[in-house]
């Protein structure tokens, strides 16, 4: 397997409080490889957002190391990235496509906009050409882009936020939850057009999401997410087949159609992210596998083959759960 495209080595973010130090993200490392799709799923408050501003550089990490073809960007602060070379090689479709467009800008001028910032001396003409490229390949009719966002429906706006975001040619593209606000109809159309853009352009993504069945749509690998730590990361079949971790297990039975008979309910409270104890796991207190060992030595994340998870009693070596 060649070397990966993007590479997080022991990411931190850690924000003071007044009550001590948060770790929205702590210790996260991931990999994504060229022209793959990678899940990022979790509760709210796992830290999925903090990672993916950290990982834009919309904000610096605490700690760790951001890679992209070897070339470290994580010390470039963020008040600079925005301007940086390396900048256009890593876009973010935002979760909300209204708040995401500047209400005084036409259409043409928010897909053009990266382009006129990063994209080089450009004249009139390439500049045009290259956003009604950008439309043409996102299926937004041209006649749209004289208007402004309050005069477009939803999915055009989310066809507008992609336009925008791939107009530089990105390899990395952060899809941060793209189609949680649109109606479920217009989700499976920007769905397909996700999935033919990837093909064509040769993008890597970063899919987060909370619906679990679009991440096993559209993904090759997906990586768990909480309190601020990866707990498993494996092929998206392994996952959905074989989850390893707990926590992942009671987010599957959650899902409609599920093929637990029964929903896994988790009793107490997640533990407080401030401060963590290091020795102690995160999942302890809610797990229902939890036992005294949790309590004694945090898990660390360890591989079987492609699947790695950070429990001291991986689900997927255990008899009942490959039957």
């Amino acid at each position: 397997m060649s070397d990966p495209l993007l590479e997080l080595d022991a990411l931190q973010k850690i924000y003071p409080t007044g009550s001590g130090q948060l770790h929205a993200v702590d210790g996260v490392s991931l990999t994504l490889n060229r022209g793959e799709s990678l899940g990022l799923v979790g509760e709210s408050g796992c830290g999925k957002s903090t990672l993916v501003r950290v990982l834009a550089r919309l904000i610096d990490p605490s700690a760790g190391a951001i890679r992209i073809d070897g070339q470290s960007i994580g010390d470039i602060p963020a008040r600079r990235f925005g301007t940086h070379p390396q900048r256009k090689r890593i876009q973010v479709v935002f979760q909300d496509p209204t708040d995401s467009l500047n209400p005084q800008f036409r259409i043409f001028d928010s897909i053009a906009d990266p382009l006129r910032r990063l994209g080089g001396r450009k004249t009139r003409t390439e500049v045009s050409d290259a956003v009604y490229e950008a439309a043409r390949i996102t299926r937004l009719p041209p006649e749209l882009l004289m208007r402004y966002p309050h005069q477009l429906s939803g999915g055009q706006k989310a066809r507008v936020g992609i336009a925008r975001a791939i107009i530089l040619r990105p390899d990395v593209l952060i899809l941060d939850e793209p189609t949680s606000a649109l109606d479920v109809s217009v989700q499976v159309v920007i769905l397909q057009l996700l999935g033919e853009l990837r093909e064509t352009l040769g993008m890597s993504y970063l899919f987060v999401s909370h619906d679990l069945n679009v991440v096993k749509l559209v993904c090759d690998r997906v990586a768990v997410m909480y309190l601020g730590k990866i707990i498993e990361c494996a092929p998206v079949d392994q996952i959905f087949a074989r989850p390893a971790h707990p926590y992942t297990r009671a987010l599957l039975s959650a899902i409609p159609g599920a093929r637990d008979t029964a929903r896994i309910r988790l009793d107490g409270e997640p533990r407080s992210p401030i401060d963590p104890a290091p020795n102690v796991c995160r999942f302890y207190g809610r797990c229902p596998m939890g036992q005294d060992l949790c309590a004694q030595k945090a898990p660390p994340l360890t591989n079987i083959g492609a699947h790695s998870a950070a429990c001291h009693f991986r689900l997927d070596t255990r008899q009942e759960v490959l039957a």
